[in-house]
């Protein structure tokens, strides 16, 4: 092996690496509950597209009020993400991965909502650093009682989702 050849492939492991740790940092911080501008930078590019099972949002401003809006029906949550094939080509990678997300409801009772799906997710290089530039959360399976969502995302959940909760991306 020369050595273009092998900076070639410390360049993709190094790649994969960061894009791993990007993601898990991105589920950790929807437990975290800090859900700022800051938030939204470390994440994503300006220009971002997310598939949320309530809808589709443009842009990181948009995405970040949903993500908010969505988070603030539970009191605590868990996710967890897996088995993530990472594609890089170039600038440009793919991942898809499998999510769990567990929810405590917000309402007082104490409910808990469980979802399961596959988080396909496209990055780009930036000058930051790696960031998400779409991704779409398709869940497979639920367990409990979904929150009650809010009006803005009533009218998209009833198009044929599946009653996940927001910021789920």
């Amino acid at each position: 092996m020369d050595t273009e050849e092998m900076r070639r492939q410390l360049r993709t492991l190094t790649d994969r690496a960061e894009i791993t740790d990007l993601l898990g940092r991105y589920l950790r911080s929807l437990d975290d509950g800090v859900l700022d501008e800051e938030w939204a930078r470390a994440f994503h590019t300006e220009d971002v597209t997310a598939q949320m099972p309530i809808g589709t949002v443009h842009g990181r401003d948009a995405l970040l009020a949903r993500v908010r809006r969505g988070m603030a029906l539970f009191d605590r949550t868990v996710h967890l993400g897996t088995n993530a094939v990472i594609e890089v080509d170039g600038d440009r990678a793919t991942a898809r991965g499998a999510q769990l997300s567990t929810h405590v409801l917000a309402d007082g009772a104490g409910g808990v909502f469980v979802s399961a799906g596959h988080a396909d997710t496209e990055l780009a290089r930036t000058a930051d650093g790696w960031r998400i530039c779409a991704t779409a959360l398709r869940v497979v399976w639920t367990q409990g009682t979904p929150p009650r969502l809010p009006d803005e995302f009533t009218a998209v959940a009833a198009g044929g989702a599946t009653g996940e909760a927001a910021g789920e991306s």
